[in-house]
């Protein structure tokens, strides 16, 4: 038989991966499609065109999103007559059959989101009727109409839950849900709905949930489910929302308005169990329901009856918990409003047009002092102990304002324009001076332990801003030329636990901290610190962020004790010099995390200056410790033989084999012939 040409090379070639498969074993089988146990059996994401064959008998979850399955129908489903939960999200179902779904009595769950359900939604719906003793549906992103919901649902009696998300409903109508009265949760956002007729959701008594996010709505003038718990209306072009008076209170609890266009405050007299309301990105510009224009809402004194109206309306919400105001058009904020909210823990006004927050102060005579001027009423105090008012234009908080809030925690007034009192000032409005800057004072707050003063344009801090205040963490950042003396600290070395400082280009003159015992979180970066101060070496930092700075190296006193407490470092964008990394070593001996350590370079100065990766150094580039020693002997040895060679050299110049001492050979000379035929 006739061999074929290069047949032996090619045997030779495949000879190592032969034997090597054989001494590895044998080739592991792929892992089939599906995953199972007893009851469960996934087979997601497998590409199946159609069901699994020999499924388990008594399978109760069965997972086949995402595949390729068009059609269920009888015929290709095997017997799963204990089946209560089908996935069948993400595939290409456009057709399902009633015997189908009739051999899976116990089915409880069925989720058919992303599919293609609107292309035979006649025979599709009256299939569904097979589905007695169905509880969750989802439908979400089936191409669905709004004329076409109300035959798949006329029959689930039993429906508890049902997703609608992503189709294309535009409305509401009478009747769409009436063959679903025991619907407790209904997710109807991201469609086209701008209309809902009155009676939509009259057959559903038990609904507790309802979501209406991401549609066209643009009024709600008489909401009237009063069984509801939750609503969500977010992302709307909602303008006015109102309620049904009489026959009641509501039982709603969690109401979210926001990203809508609301002109004021919404009317909830009968919200008695309110718990969180979002208003949040809306053009709010007054707290009082019948304005609509901020022009028209100048909150004085002596106008409070015309506040009457909204204080109703907050009175009613006694259980409010969280209030969300941020990203409006608030240009005054009357504490007033928030009294009747004796629940309320978390305040957000962020992002708004705030100058002033006017004193909480009822218009009577009593309430004015000698001169005319207002006082503050002890009695008047608000239950906030988070309060959120970054992103205004506010000068100046009003002497009495901590005195509101006895119970605050936590205010973060970022990006104001906002100075501090020191202690010395005795806590008024431009430090006692009429001539000085409005100021804040910021000491004695019994509970505030939270305080962000971030982009406030802050250039100094007086001595003893924050004396007499627990505060655990404070935020500084972003205050571009600031100096922090030693003193403006103090009173903090027991209680402070975290310091942010990022950004704000400060040298070293301008960084004075003293020692802060209890210091764990230090944000340091993006200054022009070329030394660490001294005062943190006694801090037991946990997390030390120092890049963006001018470090050469970090200090050897710091590190004693930072390596025992220190577990993460940023330190890119520092000159470090390559050549003096032993602090490097011991971080990383110490098991320091370095999570930019990547982006960090040091420099060699030995060789103009070249720059190379920190984790990557290169030592052998740097002098030794014995180097320069070593060179001063070996110059002096090379000193001592050359002169010993220069002194051969001349004598054997002059012949003279043996060198004699200078004085003999002169007496000899001096003596006459008598010793000139001497040799030697």
């Amino acid at each position: 038989m006739q061999s074929v040409p290069g047949a032996g090379c090619l045997l030779l070639c495949l000879l190592p991966a032969i034997l090597g498969a054989q001494a590895g074993g044998e080739v592991k089988p792929r892992p089939p499609p599906c995953q199972q146990n007893l009851t469960k059996v996934s087979c997601r994401a497998a590409g199946l065109h159609s069901f699994p064959e020999d499924l388990p008998q008594g399978v109760k979850h069965l997972d086949l999103s995402h595949n390729l399955l068009q059609n269920l129908s009888e015929g290709c489903l095997p017997a799963l007559g204990q089946l209560e939960h089908l996935d069948l999200r993400s595939n290409l179902l456009e057709a399902i059959s009633g015997p189908a779904l009739a051999q899976l009595p116990w089915l409880h769950s069925l989720l058919l989101g992303s599919n293609r359900l609107h292309q035979n939604y006649r025979d599709n719906a009256v299939a569904f009727s097979a589905l007695r003793s169905i509880e969750v549906l989802d439908l979400s992103a089936n191409g669905l109409e709004s004329h076409m919901v109300g035959g798949f649902l006329s029959g689930l009696t039993a429906l508890r839950v049902l997703h609608l998300p992503r189709n294309r409903l535009s409305q509401l109508p009478v009747g769409i849900f009436q063959g679903s009265p025991q619907l407790t949760e209904l997710d109807l956002s991201n469609n086209y709905i701008m209309d809902i007729e009155e009676g939509a959701f009259e057959a559903l008594r038990e609904l507790a949930v309802l979501n209406l996010a991401l549609n066209s709505l643009h009024c709600l003038s008489s909401f009237s489910l009063r069984q509801l718990q939750v609503l969500n209306l977010s992302h709307n072009a909602l303008e006015l929302f109102g309620w049904e008076e009489g026959r009641g209170p509501y039982l709603l609890q969690v109401l979210d308005l926001s990203h809508n266009r609301l002109l004021s405050f919404p009317q909830l007299p009968a919200a008695h169990r309110l718990v969180h309301l979002n208003l949040s990105h809306n053009s709010i510009t007054s707290l009082d329901p019948g304005s609509h224009h901020p022009a028209q809402f100048v909150l004085r004194y002596e106008e409070m009856v015309s506040f009457s109206t909204s204080l109703s309306t907050a009175a009613s919400l006694t259980r409010l918990a969280e209030l969300d105001l941020s990203y409006n058009c608030l240009q005054l904020l009357p504490l007033l409003f928030f009294r009747a909210m004796s629940s309320l823990f978390t305040l957000s006004v962020a992002m708004n047009c705030l100058q002033n927050i006017t004193m909480e102060l009822l218009s009577r005579d009593g309430d004015r002092d000698s001169n005319g001027t207002a006082v503050w009423q002890e009695d008047t105090v608000l239950s906030v102990r988070s309060m959120d008012l970054h992103g205004n234009a506010i000068r100046a908080l009003p002497h009495w304002f901590f005195d509101a809030l006895p119970q605050l925690e936590a205010i973060d007034l970022g990006s104001n324009s906002l100075q501090p009192c020191g202690s010395d000032m005795g806590g008024k409005s431009g430090g006692g001076s009429p001539e000085a800057e409005p100021c804040t004072a910021f000491h004695s707050i019994p509970h505030l332990q939270h305080l962000s003063l971030r982009r406030n344009s802050l250039t100094q801090l007086p001595p003893h801003t924050f004396s007499r205040t627990p505060l655990l963490s404070l935020d500084l950042s972003e205050n571009r030329g600031l100096a922090v003396p030693w003193a403006a600290l103090e009173g903090l070395e027991h209680s402070l636990q975290q310091l942010w400082l990022r950004g704000n280009h400060m040298d070293n003159s301008r960084a004075e901290i003293p020692c802060l015992g209890e210091l764990r979180v230090l944000d340091l970066s993006g200054n022009r610190l070329s030394l660490l101060p001294t005062g943190l070496f006694c801090s037991p930092l946990q997390t030390l962020d120092v890049s963006g700075n001018e470090l050469p190296v970090l200090p050897e006193q710091a590190l004693m004790g930072w390596t025992r407490s220190l577990r993460a470092l940023c330190l890119a964008e520092n000159p470090f010099q390559c050549c003096e990394l032993g602090w490097l070593d011991a971080l990383q001996a110490a098991g320091v995390q370095l999570p930019d350590l990547h982006r960090a370079r040091c420099i060699h100065h030995s060789i103009t200056n070249r720059t190379a990766p920190l984790s990557s150094r290169l030592p052998w580039l740097c002098p030794q410790p014995w180097a320069g020693s070593s060179v001063l002997v070996l110059a002096a040895l090379l000193g001592v033989l050359l002169c010993a060679g220069c002194r051969v050299c001349r004598l054997r110049g002059q012949g003279v084999g043996i060198l004699l001492p200078q004085p003999q050979t002169e007496r000899v000379a001096e003596g006459g012939a008598a010793h000139s035929d001497t040799k030697v």
